[in-house]
């Protein structure tokens, strides 16, 4: 079916109506059927003009289809199109935004081909997507490229190039220095400026000049913006000044600065990792209460530090919290709390807890497969402890199914732990397994079998377990 049949446009077709169309449909690929069915038109005499391929091609960026986006732009060229600097910016920008900052450049030289000479802003473009992207070498490369097209220095470029230099702690004394030297050149430092340093400062752990440049900045009339302050109290914190970095977050707040998600996770991080979660479960009421809410990190930040004061139960509050939001815990959340249990042996709790992660659908990936299967063995081992071998069979099980690895510790306590109960049955299925696994008993564990079969007068089930330990010692010699 042709886009003809979709669409019934007047003989007076404009690019005006056209593009309010394409406005007013918010799903991008019915947007990209008017834009296609108006192409239709070209018959009756209808063009598209610069304004809705401009709205096109920005239409598809949004939406990630960069190659259509591109396609666009050369049939811009094809069609002799008005083409402006502008649309090559909303697709470098766009590519910045998917972490795509090779295809930035790409694109950007491309304007040669279309005879568009790139301005200042368009430079600073590109530079701004490079440090952001870390391309470090490859921005600098280009800042000197734009010196040497005679692209004037102004404060914005300036602001990137300090931003550069300040994200490595080899540079900072460069990134001051051109800071320094920003006054010879006619420029004056803005708030931007005064953030991008007191952030470099505190990140590399010095406080002391992040702290000397807030209050020259402050001197200047420079309004520290939320992200400034956030920057130096995760700074303060970082370096164990709580009580200052508390001070400090009052300060922001008396002088009508709002604390964001940022600010008040910063502040609990380092009130969980100095002891004091109390304080921290304050801020979490007091963000709340300002309309805030919490994130994964402030989450984490919590169940972390109520785990390492011992505070259990609070953490599982924290927990259900998390989850009535909408937010997932994962594996390393609720691996924190289990340890926490089976650190004062409640192993019970702690099984529950690795059925609720089961139930939640939070399975071993590349990444979680050695937390996973050290708290399912820890927890396993635990319950064979205090004699709840049945608890413990059960998780046996679901780590078998769930293809987490089981160590020769687990093995061990679950036989030594039927042996005991005199269940030999469910001990030498264990044996079996442990041997079909590659897992070597070691001859405590085969004593116990063998024996328990023994005082049973079960002489030809321990005959055939002696023979296969047997086997297997010879297999391994």
């Amino acid at each position: 079916m042709g886009t003809k049949a979709m669409f019934k446009w007047s003989k007076q077709i404009t690019p005006a109506q056209v593009e309010r169309l394409i406005r007013a449909e918010k799903d991008v690929q019915k947007a990209t059927l008017i834009f296609d069915s108006a192409t239709a038109e070209y018959s009756n005499g209808y063009r598209h003009d610069h304004s809705t391929f401009a709205l096109m091609i920005s239409r598809l960026v949004s939406a990630n289809q960069f190659r259509s986006a591109e396609a666009l732009l050369n049939r811009m060229k094809e069609e002799k199109c008005n083409i402006t600097e502008d649309i090559f910016l909303s697709i470098c920008r766009s590519y910045g935004r998917v972490h795509r900052p090779l295809d930035a450049i790409r694109v950007f030289q491309k304007m040669e081909d279309f005879l568009i000479k790139p301005t200042q802003k368009c430079y600073i473009t590109i530079f701004a997507i490079l440090v952001e992207e870390n391309q470090l070498k490859l921005a600098f490369r280009f800042y000197r490229y734009m010196k040497k097209m005679g692209i004037p220095l102004c404060v914005a470029s300036l602001n990137i190039l300090i931003k550069g230099l300040c994200k490595n702690s080899g540079t900072m004394g460069a990134a001051l220095r051109v800071f320094r030297e920003m006054a010879s050149f006619g420029f004056t430092p803005d708030s931007y400026t005064y953030g991008t340093l007191i952030n470099g400062f505190s990140k590399l752990g010095k406080i002391v000049e992040a702290k000397e440049l807030f209050k020259e900045m402050e001197m200047k009339g420079c309004s520290p913006s939320v992200v400034t302050y956030t920057n130096l109290i995760h700074g303060l914190c970082q370096s164990n000044n709580l009580d200052e970095a508390m001070a400090l977050f009052e300060e922001m707040k008396s002088k009508g600065v709002s604390p964001n998600v940022f600010s008040y996770s910063s502040l609990m991080d380092g009130f969980c990792k100095g002891g004091r979660s109390s304080q921290a479960m304050e801020l979490l009421r007091m963000m709340v209460s300002e309309c805030h809410l919490p994130n994964m990190v402030t989450f984490s930040t919590l169940i972390y530090g109520l785990c390492k004061e011992g505070k259990l139960q609070e953490a599982l509050e924290i927990l259900d919290r998390m989850k009535l939001q909408g937010l997932k815990p994962d594996a390393g959340l609720y691996g924190k709390i289990i340890t926490g249990f089976c650190d004062i042996f409640k192993f019970q709790e702690a099984a529950n807890l690795i059925d609720e992660m089961v139930l939640g659908g939070i399975s071993p990936n590349r990444v979680t497969w050695s937390l996973h299967t050290r708290i399912h063995s820890r927890v396993a081992q635990g319950l064979c402890t205090i004699g709840n071998v049945n608890r413990a069979f059960q998780l046996y099980l679901s780590m078998r199914t769930r293809g987490i690895t089981i160590d020769a510790f687990t093995f061990d306590s679950l036989v030594k732990c039927f042996c005991k109960k005199g269940d030999l049955h469910k001990a030498a299925r264990i044996v079996d397994e442990m041997l079909h696994d590659g897992c070597v008993p070691d001859e405590e564990t085969w004593s116990s079998v063998v024996s328990g079969f023994w005082d049973r007068r079960k002489v030809r089930e321990a005959a055939e377990l002696l023979q296969a330990g047997l086997m297997n010692d010879f297999v391994e010699a």
